[in-house]
């Protein structure tokens, strides 16, 4: 089932050549590797192939999905769990299989949310560029104790449940809400309505899905429910904030600190070296001007357990979709 994987990074190859070696021979794939973003002007490129491996920032909306169906290809592979890039309406009326990987090393995006909160709490950031200068003036780096402070951790899936785990062992009270709160959950903190969370909580994480009901789930409104100095921390999906109302939030003082990990626009910006250019979005520029705002480029994923366990259950979400198997991780 030769299968063309889009987007790749040397990571990506890396890790998808290893998990197809460890295969037996026989039920090894022929993988072929594209830099290139599936979208519309790229479907071309499948030509042949009758799989695609795509990532995050892949378009794979019903216009792709035709171009793909006309290249031959039967089925879609997502290394993420998120599908909020994906039209599986489209894809099942057009005959393609679509499968993700719905849950891998959780405690990597979650270890990451708290890389975060640390490091815009504590202003490590900042103190290891005026360290390096010479400059070991403590005035400005100001932070305040974890311990004792109420976490709001909206989405209570794995990664959710793994940063509540943290958030406990930091000696936080932790808030949670989701429309289905697991078992787990009882154990690590208190279920609440999403206003009281907000209304509550001196640090919110978000760790829900997009989904039309979820996009800007954090918006002017919202913003205006937050504690005054509150921290919001994303490392889900871009969209789940308004990026526009947060600009507006850190201008008036409302909000006390941004850290993400994940960005509305962040098609034309991550997973790619910028450096040398300008970037011409605007909001984006406008956030990286506060001091209490910290950006990652998407790396909550990234680890070597995770890469790997992305790696392995594609392939094994591929072998099912081969064999005609019934895949337990189809859209």
């Amino acid at each position: 089932m030769r299968t063309i994987v889009f987007s790749t990074q040397p990571y990506d190859r890396r890790f998808l050549d290893e998990a197809n070696a460890a295969r037996p021979p026989a039920e090894r794939f022929l993988i072929d590797y594209q830099e290139a973003a599936l979208d519309a002007r790229t479907a071309a490129l499948a030509e042949g192939y009758e799989a695609v491996c795509v990532f995050v920032n892949d378009v794979v909306d019903e216009t792709v999905l035709q171009a793909l169906v006309k290249s031959g290809v039967r089925a879609v592979l997502l290394r993420c769990a998120g599908f909020n890039n994906v039209d599986p309406d489209a894809a099942r009326r057009l005959g393609i299989a679509i499968a993700r990987v719905p849950a891998y090393s959780p405690e990597a995006v979650a270890e990451h949310t708290l890389a975060l909160i640390l490091t815009l709490n504590r202003k490590t950031h900042r103190a290891f560029n005026r360290v390096r200068e010479g400059n070991f003036r403590l005035e400005g780096l100001l932070g305040s104790t974890l311990h004792g402070k109420t976490a709001g951790v909206i989405g209570l899936g794995r990664i959710g449940l793994a940063t509540a785990r943290i958030l406990r062992g930091f000696g936080c009270q932790v808030l949670g809400h989701d429309p289905v709160v697991p078992p787990g959950f009882v154990e690590l903190g208190r279920e609440v309505a999403l206003d009281e969370l907000l209304a509550t909580a001196d640090i919110v994480s978000l760790h829900c899905p997009l989904t039309e009901q979820t996009r800007h789930l954090i918006d002017a409104r919202s913003l205006g429910l937050m504690k005054t100095g509150a921290m919001l921390v994303n490392t889900s999906r871009g969209a789940l904030i308004d990026t526009g109302a947060v600009i507006e939030a850190l201008k008036t003082r409302q909000l006390g600190a941004l850290a993400i990990d994940v960005y509305e626009q962040e098609a034309e910006l991550f997973f790619r070296d910028r450096s040398g250019e300008i970037i011409d979005d605007d909001v984006f520029q406008r956030l990286m001007t506060f001091p209490n705002v910290l950006v990652t480029g998407h790396q909550g994923f990234f680890t070597v357990e995770a890469l790997r366990e992305i790696s392995e259950t594609t392939l094994d979400n591929l072998a099912c979709l081969r064999s005609g198997r019934p895949c337990p991780n189809a859209l």
